[in-house]
Formats: C-alpha cells, sequence, structure tokens
C-alpha cells in the first residue's frame, strides 16, 4: 500500500463530517481535491471505505475502522515532530479544548498569554453544550474542557478557577416591577436549552422557589437570550461573565433577588487516565500558576455590577 498522509488526513475529516463539502471547508480545499484524495486511498483497498445512499454520503463499517487507525496514524506522526521539538528544548504540540458556551467568555483569557509563552503549540476551541462538551471529553474527542459544573460519576481531574455568578438580568424597561421570587410568576422568563448547565441552575432556582411562570421562552445560546432580554421580551438567570458590554451600556440590568446569585465554579477538567503531552501538561501548569493573576487583571470588572 502507498497511502499518504495527507490522504489519510482527508479521509478523515470526511468520516467525521460524513460530507465531502464539510470536509473541504474544515480543510480549506475544493471539493474536487477532497474528492481525489478520497479516491486515490479507495483505490488501495478492495473493500469501500465510504457508500452513497440516496444523496448522503455514510462511512462503512471497514472505513470506521480505517478512520480510527488513521487517526493514532496521523497522531504519531505529529509526535515525532514534538519529540524533536522537545529534544531541541522547545514545546510543541496540539491541544483541543471544548467549552460551555459561556465559557467562551473565559477561556481566550487564559490562552492568550499561555499561546505568547509557548508559540509552538497549535490549539483548537469548540464552544457546544454541556452535555456535548462532556461526550466529546469521554470520547477523547477533546484534551481538555471547561465546565461551571463538574460532571458526576465520570472520574476527571479538574483545575479550579474563578467563580462563575448568576444573576437574574432584565431589560430596564422592567425596573422596580420585579423584587422579590414570587414577581417572578407573572414574568416570561427566558431559559436555555435542554442540556445546558445554565438552564438547570435557573429550573433548580425556580423550583426551590416555587415559581411558576406564566410564560418562557427557550433560546440555544447565551447571546440569543441578551437579544430577547434586550429587546424586553423577558427575564433570566444568567453568567454575570457574559453581560460585561451590555451592563456598561445600560440596556440590561441586574434585578437583585433573594437567593441570588447562584455561585458554582469554572473548572478545567481532563480525564484522569489521560496521559498528558508536554504540550498539554505546559497548559495545565501555567493556568495553575497564573489563574490568579489572570482573574484580577481581566475579571474584576464584575465587582462594579454586584
Amino acid at each position: 500500500m502507498n497511502y499518504t498522509l495527507h490522504q489519510l488526513k482527508v479521509f478523515l475529516k470526511v468520516s467525521e463530517f460524513q460530507s465531502v463539502t464539510k470536509a473541504a471547508e474544515e480543510l480549506y480545499l475544493t471539493q474536487p481535491a477532497v474528492s481525489i484524495q478520497l479516491k486515490k486511498l479507495q483505490d488501495q483497498f478492495d473493500l469501500p471505505l465510504t457508500e452513497i445512499v440516496g444523496r448522503q454520503l455514510y462511512v462503512t463499517d471497514f472505513g470506521q475502522e480505517i478512520a480510527e487507525r488513521s487517526r493514532r496514524i496521523l497522531e504519531e506522526a505529529d509526535a515525532i515532530k514534538y519529540t524533536a521539538d522537545r529534544y531541541k528544548g522547545l514545546i510543541s504540540g496540539k491541544i483541543k479544548i471544548s467549552v460551555v458556551s459561556t465559557g467562551k467568555y473565559v477561556m481566550p483569557y487564559l490562552l492568550k498569554p499561555f499561546m505568547d509563552k509557548y508559540p509552538g503549540v497549535d490549539i483548537s476551541l469548540d464552544v457546544s453544550n454541556k452535555n456535548r462538551v462532556v461526550q466529546g471529553l469521554i470520547k477523547n474527542e477533546s484534551d481538555f474542557s471547561l465546565v461551571s459544573v463538574v460532571p458526576d460519576g465520570i472520574a476527571m481531574n479538574s483545575v479550579e478557577l474563578m467563580d462563575n455568578q448568576l444573576y437574574l438580568a432584565g431589560s430596564k424597561i422592567f425596573e422596580g416591577s420585579f423584587n422579590k421570587p414570587t414577581d417572578l410568576n407573572n414574568a416570561t422568563l427566558l431559559f436555555r436549552e435542554e442540556g445546558s448547565a445554565t438552564r438547570a441552575a435557573m429550573e433548580s432556582y425556580l423550583k426551590e422557589k416555587s415559581i411558576s411562570p406564566k410564560k418562557s421562552m427557550e433560546l440555544v445560546s447565551n447571546e440569543a437570550v441578551k437579544q430577547a432580554i434586550n429587546a424586553g421580551i423577558g427575564l433570566s438567570i444568567v453568567p454575570l461573565i457574559g453581560l460585561r458590554s451590555a451592563l456598561i451600556s445600560e440596556d440590561i440590568r441586574i434585578f437583585p433577588m433573594e437567593g441570588l446569585p447562584i455561585v458554582t465554579k469554572w473548572n478545567l477538567v481532563y480525564s484522569k487516565g489521560k496521559k498528558l503531552t508536554p504540550a498539554q501538561e505546559a497548559l495545565v501548569n501555567f493556568i495553575e500558576e497564573e489563574k490568579s493573576r489572570i482573574e484580577k487583571e481581566q475579571f474584576n470588572w464584575g465587582l462594579d455590577f454586584k
């Protein structure tokens, strides 16, 4: 057989997205270029790697196994470069990090100084809801995850970071209308989608206070919730860290409420059984050493709105 690493990389993306078009976009290649590499790899096997049913591409069972082996081969190929760099006294490698949606307001501030210190480390950052983030960690699709609630029943190491504080937020047009929990029975409440840690915290609070709102709306991102709040549609219990610009512009208000804020902790988590590469170890050590400084420099603004 005479396959190339490039062919394996292309096939791995095709198997990941079940689509030549999406693989091409991810690899910054044209669709014909991806199709050519896929055909060259397929020509080396008697069994099909993919099949077309209707108009949808599917990876065969044989293809799935080849994709998994391709992943290992590519990881080992990368490891050769990182080993050479290590012998030269350099830290290099790839780190895949998944974060819950609100975590996008936190993680970049931790990564910027790390990337400045270790320019040879490549980082990919994926933003999703808690369920998908945790599943990605379990399946080893990501090296680290940033979560506000450490999942139960999974053996994980955790680096505890700053507080995650959730407050009741609404448009300034509601000022003076909501002063105690029972007032929320008459409000339209805005919820994140199922699987969101923010939604779980909000539902727990409402249950504790025996609140049953007459109207509600479900939205699939923090940004969508903020826009709905800003439009005056309703109120929501949301992480303070995602409201900075809205609070500064005075479009959104924090409504003091009994039992709030809800306070959890941001945690960088990774599987206990995971053997960290030098680059991954460097990230853990850097965050442990620098987290207090970064919190003080980047996140003390929240004290002005409590």
